[in-house]
């Protein structure tokens, strides 16, 4: 990890600015759940990275007149002031300070908003984590102006895992795998990769349609979730299922097998969640609406040939995958027989987008 300690040599003093970037949320097709250490992921994941599901995060930075051994800044949510998102992001600092030894020579306004409804029941830490996570870059880009633009990114990508470990996945796009596996070259359990290999065209335009079926807050939090792999009786076999789920999806997205890509996806969704089922204390994280909107999912797709698949976070709601070719046919499926289960009708469209950008 000492290759992302920054280099005095080359050093720029930079007193004042800010930047912008926008992060996109991301939806694993093969789930990590379970970590060690710090961040540190039990089995490998990789994702689709999502397009319209953002956050947008403008880090202002000015350079402190006097030293002081503490973090300096101010952290507005959609232009309003929000006191309790502080530790969290203190906690962030802490953990990168060795990484980033700048950051308590400045002091620091945070700005951040979300394109989709804060408490919309969508998991916002993977897009708020690397939104942030990559403003403290663009201010080390100032200071270190040499550094490379694959290191910025390696480096984003190792910051925002620090944050939230899916946050490492939301840098970049389309397919980005994060965790080392014997089927990925250059695979790392520190940051996200972009997936090495030429994706088929059966998989290079998807769309993700979010049917929010619970809005509220999570029942369990992703920390606490992942806590309970530590002893869990079946943790061994799934890290297991997921190193070879992940071999699996590799080829599948090389060779453009649709069918099995469907089995694969659906089949870690439900595991994630007899994961949560058989733990202790164990959790129903689906609801009645969940439940119906997949049995609706698989009789359209016994009757209409039809690629259509769900994944599932740790929660009630329904990521509904589709290649765009079906989109016209699929919303209108959505909108006539899916949106009844979901909270006032609620779902966001989105696609697979190509990651983080500078605003």
């Amino acid at each position: 990890m000492t290759e992302f300690k920054p280099n005095s040599i080359d050093k720029v003093e930079v007193d004042k600015g800010n930047v912008t970037w926008r992060t996109p949320s991301n939806i694993a097709l093969v789930k990590y759940w379970g970590k060690e250490g710090v961040q540190i992921p039990k089995n490998p994941s990789i994702s689709f990275t999502l397009h319209n599901c953002a956050t947008i995060t403008t880090l202002e930075f000015q350079k402190k007149g006097t030293f002081s051994d503490n973090f300096e800044f101010e952290f507005y949510f959609e232009e309003k002031i929000k006191e309790s998102f502080k530790p969290k992001i203190e906690s962030f600092f802490k953990r990168i300070e060795e990484f980033c030894p700048y950051l308590k020579a400045y002091k620091f306004i945070i700005k951040s908003e979300n394109t989709f409804p804060h408490s919309s029941g969508i998991a916002s830490s993977a897009s708020g984590m690397g939104a942030l996570a990559l403003c403290v870059m663009q201010l080390e880009k100032e200071i270190y102006p040499k550094i490379s633009e694959d290191y910025f990114y390696k480096k984003a990508s190792f910051l925002a895992r620090l944050g939230s470990g899916s946050a490492s996945r939301s840098i970049k796009g389309k397919l980005v795998v994060w965790g080392e596996s014997d089927a990925i070259p250059e695979s790392s359990n520190l940051y996200g990769i972009p997936f090495p290999f030429e994706v088929h065209d059966n998989f290079k335009e998807y769309c993700d349609t979010i049917l929010l079926v619970d809005k509220g807050q999570k029942q369990v939090s992703s920390t606490v979730g992942h806590n309970l792999m530590i002893d869990h009786p079946y943790a061994e076999r799934r890290f297991q299922q997921a190193n070879e789920n992940l071999a699996k999806i590799s080829e599948i997205l090389q060779n453009g097998d649709v069918k099995s890509f469907i089995k694969l996806v659906e089949e870690e969704a439900l595991a994630l969640h007899a994961m949560m089922l058989t733990s202790t204390p164990s959790f129903i994280l689906m609801k009645p609406n969940t439940l119906e909107i997949i049995n609706r999912i698989w009789k359209y797709r016994n009757e209409t040939d039809s690629a259509i698949c769900f994944t599932l976070d740790a929660g009630a709601n329904v990521h509904v995958l589709y290649p765009k070719s079906e989109e016209e046919t699929i919303k209108s499926f959505i909108q006539n027989e899916l949106a009844a289960f979901c909270e006032k009708e609620q779902y966001i469209h989105d696609f697979i987008g190509n990651g983080s950008e500078r605003k």
